[in-house]
């Protein structure tokens, strides 16, 4: 979880982070260095003087331990520590050649005559040397007195080094209160720079997330003067911009060019619809100019009359209801479904096709009408196309649950699996150039998308390619609303 927190940071906070980072990494690493040559160097300092300390210290207890003079063994620590006040010794203990006390600086704890305790013994280094507590508090030095090659006794001295501790701590609250000026320094200057140097990348950003939303929006021209790799930048995603808007408008003329090319393919279809029943109407009236007199004659011939005006009429209807520019969003009819039916009678009656018609609407469907309808012409025409002459194709349409799903069987070799990739792709189709879909399926994939439909290809029972559309419905309020 932090680690994908941490990615979901911009730019502006992860660089200045960063650099905290490493100043805080490289504040420690200094800082300890800091502290232990500090505490090496005043540990070095401090053994000097307590050597020096017990350099004047022996030369004077070196005749008392010769006269096994204990007053004067007393009187000379008294004095060495009037003289050594800033060393802070904190005790001294002087002991003679049989390895006992003979003075001390504090007579109540280690009296006269005693061998030196264990636990003051523990402090010391055995042979003699000096050794620092590792909390700072204490260090402890003692040596032997020798006076012309014979050992005359030692002496143990501790030394008060607390005030060196309190020393090194306000080193390091120094250093850390100095490292945190300068990383917070560090931090706001690369959140300054780092947000100067990703400006263009923001206002791109900004422009390909509200292109996303709407039309592609170009950046103002004064940033595309900008000298470096950012105007560079920006002119860049100027032409891109120009690129897109033309390669829209190309596509809009191409969409518009297609329609107008299947409204020609059915109109060549309409007018051998209207051309049948014409012959048929001008027979009516030769029969009525001849024998119109007679009643039984009369009535059969207007009856021709009307019903051959009435499918004129149902056709040029159809075809002006799917073809008419814009138009309300209304519930999808049964009629719908016959009208698409109707229309595709010229094709299929031309090239001696059966079209297996099968449909289980009964009522109005909440569902865009007029994009089903030029979606499943589109594709029954293609269907026609691609079956060849006396062949068969099935259409089917059904309500299953929230879902209008229709089925289109051709007996033709297949679709090729370039346009079938493109047909069922999730992708919402933005150019009509793709490879081998060709522009009709082109249309029929952005109608789909609009309608937040899917389609399936599949290989038909008839041999040739089987085409599912699922159309999930709508609420009636919202048709409303768009009509």
């Amino acid at each position: 979880m932090p680690r994908r927190l941490a990615a979901s940071w911009p730019l502006t906070v992860k660089i200045p982070t960063l650099v905290a980072m490493l100043m805080v990494a490289v504040s420690v690493l200094v800082s300890q260095q800091v502290l232990s040559r500090l505490q090496a160097t005043q540990e070095k300092h401090l053994q000097e003087m307590g050597n020096a300390y017990l350099d004047g210290l022996s030369s004077s207890l070196i005749p008392a331990l010769l006269r096994h003079d204990v007053w004067e063994a007393f009187d000379t620590i008294d004095r060495a520590r009037g003289m050594y006040r800033g060393l802070a010794p904190a005790g001294t203990i002087v002991l003679d050649a049989q390895a006992t006390v003979l003075a001390a600086s504090d007579p109540r704890a280690v009296p006269t005559g005693i061998s030196l305790p264990a636990d003051v013994a523990a402090h010391f280094p055995p042979g003699g040397g000096f050794l620092a507590e590792d909390d700072g508090s204490r260090a402890y030095l003692s040596r032997d007195l020798v006076f012309q090659d014979r050992t005359l006794g030692s002496v143990y001295a501790s030394f008060d080094t607390a005030h060196l501790a309190a020393e090194r701590r306000e080193v390091l609250l120094t250093l850390i209160a100095s490292n945190a000026l300068i990383t917070l320094i560090l931090a706001i200057l690369g959140y300054l720079v780092v947000k100067r140097m990703v400006r263009p990348i923001r206002i791109l950003s900004d422009h390909l997330q509200k292109s996303a939303m709407s039309d592609v929006m170009p950046v103002p021209a004064a940033l595309q003067t900008a000298r470096g790799e950012t105007g560079r930048l920006f002119r860049s995603y100027g032409r891109l911009v120009d690129a897109v808007r033309e390669r829209e408008e190309l596509a809009q003329r191409l969409a518009d060019e297609q329609r107008l090319a299947s409204l020609g393919r059915l109109a060549s279809g309409m007018a051998h619809e209207i051309n049948n029943p014409l012959g048929g109407l001008f027979n009516s009236l030769d029969t009525l100019k001849r024998h119109g007199d007679k009643p039984l004659v009369r009535k059969a011939t207007i009856a021709l009359l009307e019903r051959g005006l009435g499918g004129i009429r149902d056709v040029v209807k159809t075809a002006l209801v799917s073809y008419r520019a814009g138009g309300e969003c209304r519930p999808l009819q049964p009629a719908d479904l016959d009208d698409l039916r109707l229309l595709m009678r010229p094709e299929t009656e031309r090239r001696a096709i059966t079209l297996g018609w099968t449909s289980e609407i009964s009522a109005g469907i909440p569902v865009d009408a007029t994009k089903i309808r030029q979606t499943l012409l589109n594709l029954l025409l293609n269907a026609c196309a691609a079956s060849p002459n006396g062949s068969v194709v099935l259409f089917s349409a059904r309500q299953a649950g929230a879902q209008l799903v229709a089925t289109i069987d051709d007996s033709g070799s297949g679709l090729p699996a370039e346009a079938a990739r493109f047909l069922t792709s999730p992708d919402e189709p933005r150019s009509p150039y793709e490879p081998q879909a060709g522009l009709g399926l082109w249309l029929v994939r952005r109608l789909v998308a609009e309608m937040r439909g899917e389609m399936d290809v599949a290989t038909s029972a008839l041999g040739g390619t089987r085409i599912v559309l699922r159309v999930p419905l709508r609420e009636e309020e919202a048709l409303s609303d768009v009509a």
